[in-house]
């Protein structure tokens, strides 16, 4: 899939490695606005520059990713996050949805084709919601 649409990517991620894997595959995939971040706190730090998209680890030492998640989405509701971890816990992955994130993807040797089906998903929704009325827009938007 060729991806027409510019977003803008936050990667948030304490691990160096995963962080600049997730980075350069979102170069990759064609993205050039994608920043990088050591830890939660950074990220909260620059949120006032809106990013679209954000790929968040899970399991970080300053503040979690369900804080600066929640966090995220009192700025603003409207920024897809992901969460990303390690962990293949079902009630990280639920809390994670229930506070507000888009979706949860495992870090294990597929993350790359998550990562790229997530945002495909993105793609769609945001399609979807550029056909609806505005009323319709506004209860999608309540889910997400």
């Amino acid at each position: 899939m060729e991806f027409e649409n510019q977003f803008k990517f936050f990667v948030v991620d304490d691990d160096q490695f995963c962080r600049n894997m997730h980075g350069h595959y979102l170069n990759e995939l064609g993205f050039k606005n994608v920043t990088l971040y050591a830890d939660g706190k950074d990220c909260l730090n620059n949120i006032e520059q809106n990013p679209d998209v954000i790929f968040l680890d899970h399991n970080m030492e300053d503040i979690t990713g369900f804080e600066a998640l929640i966090k995220i989405k009192r700025f603003n509701p409207n920024i897809y996050v992901i969460m990303v971890s390690a962990q293949e816990n079902m009630k990280t992955a639920i809390d994670s949805l229930k506070y507000g994130a888009f979706d949860y993807i495992i870090k294990d040797e597929k993350v790359n084709e998550r990562m790229k089906t997530v945002i495909e998903k993105i793609l769609f929704v945001k399609e979807e919601l550029k056909k609806s009325k505005p009323t319709i827009i506004q209860r999608l938007l309540h889910y997400f």
